[in-house]
């Protein structure tokens, strides 16, 4: 079932469907930088707290072997 449309019908509906892939280009688009957003926000947390421990593990390995060091002194 074909439907025959005028010139000017064919040229609306081709610029509708122009402007409709522009606009879901650009929600696409903005989804994409919102995941790279939320991505780069999680890896800064992960890093964050792994040179948080790893200093937290120094504090402690520092504190021990001063207190090492104090009781040999003795």
């Amino acid at each position: 079932m074909t439907e025959t449309y005028s010139k000017s019908r064919q040229r609306a509906e081709i610029a509708f469907g122009n402007v409709q892939t522009q606009f879901f280009a650009k929600n696409q688009a903005a989804e994409e930088l919102e995941s790279d957003a939320q991505s780069q926000q999680a890896k800064t947390l992960r890093l964050r707290e792994a040179r948080l421990a790893r200093e937290q593990s120094d504090r402690v390995s520092a504190t021990s072997a001063l207190i090492a060091k104090r009781a040999r002194a003795r």
